[in-house]
């Protein structure tokens, strides 16, 4: 009988053995990347676009532009209906058996005219939009604050947003000083007993140093470093308390709305109240472009807003500073020259390290030397050093502080009981307590650090959609203005270019003149074509874009429409 195998075999080899199988894989893998570069990559398969001579092309194109607006829609409901789903079952999971409060029909709301506002930012003016937006969120609001910018706060005061929420009813307006910790104390003190006479004001510094919500970062074994300089957010809890203590007096949930002009950091004080980054924000101005609504509890919940329109009577240093396209429409050197005139040269010396300096365009010269922006050939860059110091001005790292005015005299749309009435039902007490704690924990700069900038005072705004200066298109704008003999000899041409149309239309026999064709015509016009080698490209182009419909394809297809259309432009439509 056979002994039975007690122990498993052994995975046991011989080097040499080993050896030969790692330099099997080697030859096998060099062998696939040999094969694989013989083949090369694939390349995407190009669209070919709808030729001249192919018929009906405009409503080749027409049919594809339609169909894609289709799709939009369609991925427009599907995500608002996910949406729906998803706040159902959030508001389940958190409150199991209550029913839902007035807040759902609220963000549903909102939810819809975000959809909208999309669908029409291609053909509205965005300045408009914004207008529409931000006269929502004033309407919706209960409390409403706004953001100022501790550097300079009359200037991001706006007369015209706050007569509109004077208007609104039972509305409270708060004001919050936020980038507070990039001026000295003492400016900080003044500004807030100069403000606080007119309504409630709060001492804030948002935190910029937040995670994005649903992101896990791992976190790696590194030497602890010393904390980020604004990780932690100041006057969080004196605006909870401020609002909270309001919430409680008004006796049901409040919706907040947040206003300001542009980049004083009215996501970033959203971020902070919620501890997540929810809302985008960047160095860029004007990145939120519609109302957001973020919920920080049952009681309370903010509405983010897009910022306050600039009016264009406004003095240069103002568009410079409060509009977000001053740098693109205004030249750089002239934007950044206009700030330059309201400030300390003396401390402006001191604050970037250059020589003095007799006028802008000698700091610009300097500036790019000091920072190494040299154009081609060595000379240096002074539209670039111009845009830097504009970036750095707007930004939220340069610290620079304005006086407060010497007599303190109300604002025209504001009197005495309004004045009492904003101030109703808001623990002022508990405020200054809070307020006076922030600053002792605010570290800033030094007076002698800080540039000393001149305000121009109050900012006006657009808040009408009629009042906002219609954009004359680019191609317009570039046309040199002529005389009449010109426009003359314009209508002389569209008079002779018409006669010759209508002689070419009629020395083309009747078979060869063809309509628009409509859906109820598909099967004719196949027949119709049989002999026509440009008709059956263009039904090939036709079953192509119908197969290969996709947002590239139609970006295409539009630039060669606008490229090769040239000789069916008719003069007598207007197509703007």
């Amino acid at each position: 009988m056979k002994r039975p195998k007690l122990k498993k075999a052994s995975k046991r080899m011989t080097c040499h053995k080993r050896y030969k199988i790692q330099k099997k894989v080697r030859e096998h893998h060099r062998k696939l990347r040999k094969e694989a570069k013989k083949q090369g990559r694939k390349k995407p398969r190009k669209d070919p676009g709808v030729p001249n001579s192919a018929p009906f092309k405009e409503a080749l194109l027409r049919e594809a532009e339609l169909r894609k607006q289709r799709l939009e829609e369609l991925k427009q409901q599907q995500k608002l209906d996910r949406q729906k789903e998803q706040e159902k079952k959030r508001k389940l999971e958190t409150n199991p058996g209550v029913k839902a409060s007035n807040l759902e029909p609220v963000n549903e709301e909102f939810g819809q005219r975000k959809a909208k506002n999309k669908a029409k930012a291609g053909k509205q003016n965005p300045k408009k939009l914004y207008c529409q937006e931000l006269k929502k969120v004033i309407e919706a609001s209960d409390v409403v604050l706004e953001v100022l910018d501790a550097r300079d706060p009359l200037g991001c005061r706006c007369p015209q947003v706050e007569e509109a929420i004077v208007q609104g009813g039972q509305k409270k307006l708060v004001l919050v000083l936020n980038k507070s910790d990039l001026v000295p104390k003492e400016n900080l003190e003044n500004w807030l007993n100069y403000l606080k006479k007119e309504l409630p004001t709060v001492v804030f510094r948002a935190s910029t140093n937040l995670k994005d919500k649903g992101k896990i970062i791992k976190h790696l074994k590194l030497k602890k470093r010393a904390p980020f300089k604004n990780e932690v957010c100041v006057g969080k809890e004196g605006l909870w308390k401020l609002l909270r203590s309001f919430q409680e007096t008004y006796g049901k949930a409040i919706l907040v709305g947040v206003i300001g002009f542009p980049n004083v950091g009215k996501s970033s004080i959203i971020n902070s109240l919620k501890q997540e980054r929810i809302c985008n924000v960047g160095v860029s101005m004007g990145l939120t472009r519609c109302m957001q609504v973020v919920t920080l509890d049952k009681q309370i919940t903010v509405i983010d807003s897009p910022s306050c329109i600039v009016s264009p009577l406004n003095s240069a240093s103002t568009l410079a500073l409060r509009s977000p396209a001053s740098i693109e429409m205004v030249k750089p050197v002239e934007a950044a020259s206009a700030i330059l005139s309201q400030a300390d040269a003396r401390q402006v010396v001191l604050k970037f390290t250059v020589p003095d300096f007799k006028n802008p365009l000698e700091f610009f010269t300097l500036l790019a030397q000091r920072r190494g922006l040299h154009q081609k050939g060595g000379s240096p860059n002074v539209e670039g050093a111009a845009k830097l110091m504009w970036s750095e001005w707007t930004g939220a790292s340069l610290g620079y502080y304005c006086h407060p005015p010497t007599s303190w005299t109300p604002s025209p749309h504001f009197n005495e009981g309004i004045m009492t009435d904003m101030k109703q039902g808001f623990n002022l007490e508990e405020l200054e307590k809070n307020n006076a704690h922030s600053i002792h924990s605010i570290r800033g700069p030094r007076s002698a650090r800080s540039i000393l900038f001149q305000s121009s005072g109050l900012t006006n705004g657009i808040i009408e959609e009629k009042d906002i200066p219609e954009e004359l298109p680019r191609q317009k704008e570039k046309q040199p203005e002529e005389g009449e003999d010109h426009n003359d000899l314009d209508s002389d041409q569209e008079s002779v270019d018409k006669e010759a149309d209508e002689e070419s239309l009629a020395m083309v026999p009747a078979e060869e003149t063809w309509a628009l064709p409509e859906e109820s015509q598909a099967g004719g016009l196949v027949e119709g074509f049989t002999n026509n080698k440009a008709a059956w490209y263009g039904i090939l182009t036709l079953t192509f874009l119908f197969s290969n419909i996709d947002e590239s394809a139609q970006s295409y297809i539009s630039d060669k429409m606008t490229e090769e259309e040239d000789d069916a432009y008719d003069f007598s439509t207007d197509y703007v």
